[in-house]
């Protein structure tokens, strides 16, 4: 009898997983609930405070269904890295994550999102470039939330003095740099130029400007070994074997950049929109007396590096429902609005960039949204965090040390090489 009953628990136990494994298979959320319930919302650090705002008007409405917020830390290395962390362990302690919108690909090819139905969600009212951020192999995987584009920000009183417009072009700038910077005792021109994610903002934006790629087939191929890329590349190390880019901009984060710009010691600054109205704000030393335009190129305007963040669901969140109707909320046209007006951030909607209230106050909106319109994302790859360590690494030793283009793309070319050969 006893190995009956043996038998008895072993059947029931099988028809227990089959069930189970059936409710997952048919979509059913993890925890095998109805989808709902409290959920928490992971995100890197709110500056200004906006979030907790906005995330009380849904629990205000959702009394059981109440979001908590976790803020990690400032730096987006930290933040992924803690997000990571719980991701791999298939832990459920986040629900929805907004992540930095160059890790939708790694972090969809490892499982960790779960695909989203985009017909859920105003996508048709958002900037179309953003909504690409999204996707991974043809699929949406999250929902952009926050979005972003590199301006070139210049002295107006310079160059109105000097007779002289805005550059359009790269060789303009590097002729106005070289030419009267130094008449003003000005450094020539500044980027993001230490060896972190801002490098390879700024090595991106050279590249894709000139037309070309890093990688290509969302990570599947090494492309930075081209003509369109290797000029790209050019420009910035002509600038600074040139001089035109000086050696402190070596040195330079966002904030460095900034304020160097802001204490008046350049000509010109190619920064994220947060650093228009800092600069704009006394005592800034070029308070009323600068500019933004978007970002030159070979030939014409350039193209940036889309930044922001996306929207995302836990794959092992037990209120998978839930956490998709978050985002829905968060992506209303009434929530984008708060998002730039409290959280000085740049939305995804795009009529809000023509709304003649928040021109008033955010003057630079026109100029961003035809740099974030021009703009495409970062480099695509499950890899992206190595790939990204890779640019970073062999830019910034070609430039301390005055590196050729061809040795600096033959280099990269070999290290990106073994990264997707390993993946």
């Amino acid at each position: 009898m006893r190995w009956k009953r043996a038998a008895g628990r072993a059947l029931l136990v099988c028809a227990l997983l089959f069930a189970g494994n059936a409710g997952a298979q048919a979509g059913e959320p993890a925890g095998g609930s109805d989808g709902r319930g409290p959920i928490t919302l992971v995100t890197g650090g709110d500056l200004t405070g906006y979030l907790r705002g906005v995330l009380k008007g849904w629990n205000d409405r959702h009394p059981r269904e109440q979001v908590t917020l976790v803020e990690l830390p400032d730096a987006a290395d930290e933040v992924r890295a803690q997000m990571v962390t719980e991701l791999r362990s298939r832990s459920d302690r986040f629900d929805v994550l907004n992540i930095d919108v160059a890790w939708t690909s790694e972090f969809a090819a490892a499982g960790w999102i779960k695909p989203v139905n985009g017909a859920q969600f105003p996508l048709k009212h958002f900037l179309p470039p953003v909504v690409d951020t999204a996707t991974f192999r043809g699929r949406l995987y999250a929902v952009p939330y926050v979005t972003n584009a590199g301006l070139l920000y210049y002295r107006k009183d310079v160059l109105d003095r000097e007779g002289a417009r805005p550059p359009r072009t790269w060789a303009e700038l590097a002729h106005l740099a070289k030419t009267v910077a130094p008449k003003y005792g000005l450094d020539g021109y500044a980027g993001q130029f230490l060896p972190y994610e801002g490098l390879t903002a700024n090595v991106v934006e050279a590249v894709q400007s000139a037309g070309g790629t890093v990688l290509a087939g969302e990570g599947s191929r090494v492309t930075v070994d081209s003509p369109a890329a290797r000029r790209g590349l050019s420009f910035l190390l002509d600038g600074v074997r040139e001089g035109w880019i000086p050696q402190r901009a070596l040195t330079y984060k966002e904030e460095e950049s900034r304020k160097a710009f802001q204490d008046g010691r350049l000509l010109f600054l190619r920064n994220w929109p947060y650093a228009y109205a800092l600069a704009n704000a006394r005592p800034s030393g070029v308070a009323g007396k600068f500019g933004a335009v978007p970002l030159p190129g070979p030939g014409g305007p350039g193209s940036s590096a889309l930044g922001g963040s996306n929207l995302a669901v836990n794959t092992q969140s037990r209120h998978q429902k839930t956490a998709t109707e978050l985002i829905s909320y968060l992506t209303t046209e009434s929530v984008q609005r708060r998002v730039l007006a409290e959280g000085a951030l740049p939305p995804v909607w795009a009529d809000l960039y023509t709304d003649p209230e928040l021109v008033r106050r955010f003057p630079y909106l026109p100029t961003l949204k035809r740099g974030v319109l021009a703009a495409k994302p970062r480099i695509k790859s499950p890899h992206y965090d190595q790939v990204s360590l890779a640019v970073q690494a062999v830019m910034h030793d070609a430039l301390i040390h005055r590196r050729s283009t061809d040795a600096a793309v033959a280099r990269l070319s070999r290290e990106l090489s073994a990264i997707v050969g390993r993946g």
